[in-house]
């Protein structure tokens, strides 16, 4: 009987936390904020405050861990997970807003607990770009959208860029950018004014011309392109007063570090409706959500690929005390996620260059190896080109960690 009763407890604690957790996972990214349940279990010997103390210090470690999971790709998340045990969970106090336990039982010498909290985004961001984890140049692209759009009150479709621009904004990508920016895709423009093609000295042959959309892309810093055409009209189907309306929308998109085009995407929509503008509207807003779900897609399977394509340079080292820091930093390095190859070309008593073969560019693998930590000293990236990454070794002095806990009653960050 009592091990019928301890298995209930522990059903209905298991049953009481999936419960809620579904809710409030749906509640993540709200207004900066990540919410969510977690759990969290410590042996008890003889400590039970103790215990329950550090129950619920691991559940809110796993509630940032899910906001740093919810922020890069899963791709960046495994090559960083040095960095997430070494640097953010000690932490993790700093970066919960507020937290309740939900319920905490006894079982088999542990003590359970599960946890509902808030964890803040924008500072878990702040502390990833802070350590160049989380930069659009390593985990999303930047892309500048072109797209022409022509409703049925349009003669020609409406444009910012090429030849007569006319000031409009387009429906079609404010909704495309509100489906990628949940992804994380950032922008090369935002904003209501469009920027003016020939403040760079370029000119477009036709609205379609890829090669001049190109080249603005690389003026605004973008790594990705993406054109086409929004069109919307009316059908020859109606029903009394309610009249049918197509959308349809092609999009291309263009890689601007090879020039070359890597996705396509179409989208169709019909609405009715009895009025020509909330027609067209209608069809044009179903057939960009669709479009943008697609979209979404590709850009993350093409940029992943991207990210790990492989490339050869030289790592050059240099510095003090040489030769053991040396060996150190070369055994760091071999623990990096996707280095293929490393071999010496030159070395003397107080530098050395390396041939590195990694899968990623030169700038993504000075950021691996910045997350890297030394006793004593340290590295600064001296230079990153397409073909060269140089290290200095650098005078330190160590800083103290202090381990930061939440209180020893829960309910001291319980309020809200």
């Amino acid at each position: 009987m009592k091990a019928k009763s301890v298995a209930g407890t522990v059903l209905a604690f298991i049953l009481m936390v999936s419960l809620v957790l579904p809710v409030n996972s749906m509640a993540a990214k709200k207004s900066g904020i990540l919410t969510g349940v977690t759990t969290g279990k410590y042996k008890i010997g003889k400590d039970m405050p103790g215990a329950k103390k550090k129950a619920v210090n691991q559940a809110l470690e796993r509630a940032v861990q899910n906001a740093f999971a919810s922020l890069v790709s899963r791709q960046v998340f495994a090559s960083n997970l040095e960095f997430l045990y070494d640097r953010l969970l000690p932490g993790a106090a700093d970066y919960v807003i507020t937290y309740r336990v939900l319920d905490g039982i006894q079982h088999k010498g542990q003590y359970l607990v599960g946890v509902e909290s808030k964890v803040d985004l924008a500072l878990v961001e702040k502390r990833l770009r802070d350590a160049r984890i989380l930069n659009a140049g390593k985990d999303k692209p930047v892309v500048l959208f072109l797209i022409a759009e022509q409703s049925p009150a349009d003669i020609l479709p409406r444009y910012w860029w090429g030849n007569n621009p006319e000031p409009y904004t387009s429906r079609t990508e404010t909704i495309l950018k509100g489906e990628l920016a949940q992804n994380r895709v950032l922008f090369a423009h935002t904003g209501q004014e469009y920027p003016d093609p020939s403040f760079y000295n370029i000119q477009f042959s036709s609205i379609y011309d890829a090669d001049a959309a190109m080249d603005l892309g690389r003026a605004l810093k973008a790594d990705m392109v993406i054109m086409g055409k929004a069109m919307a009209s009316e059908s020859f189907n109606r029903m009394g007063d309610e009249k049918t309306f197509d959308a349809v929308i092609d999009l291309r998109g263009y890689d601007l570090a090879s020039g070359k085009t890597v996705l396509q995407t179409s989208a169709k929509a019909t609405a009715t409706s009895v009025t020509d503008t909330e027609g067209a509207v209608q069809a044009l807003t179903q057939a960009a959500r669709t479009a943008g779900t697609e979209l979404g897609q590709k850009i993350d399977t093409f940029w992943s690929q991207n990210l790990r394509k492989e490339n050869s340079f030289d790592l050059a080292i240099e510095g003090d005390n040489f030769l053991p820091r040396f060996i150190a930093l070369k055994k760091r390095i071999r623990d990096i996620r996707d280095i293929e190859n490393m071999q010496p070309k030159e070395i003397g008593s107080a530098h050395a260059v390396m041939e590195i073969v990694y899968k990623g560019s030169p700038a993504q693998f000075a950021d691996a190896v910045l997350l890297k930590t030394f006793e004593g000293y340290g590295l600064e990236i001296a230079e990153v080109s397409g073909e060269l990454v140089k290290i200095r070794f650098v005078e330190h002095q160590e800083e103290a960690v202090q381990e930061i806990t939440p209180a020893d009653n829960p309910s001291e960050k319980n309020q809200e």
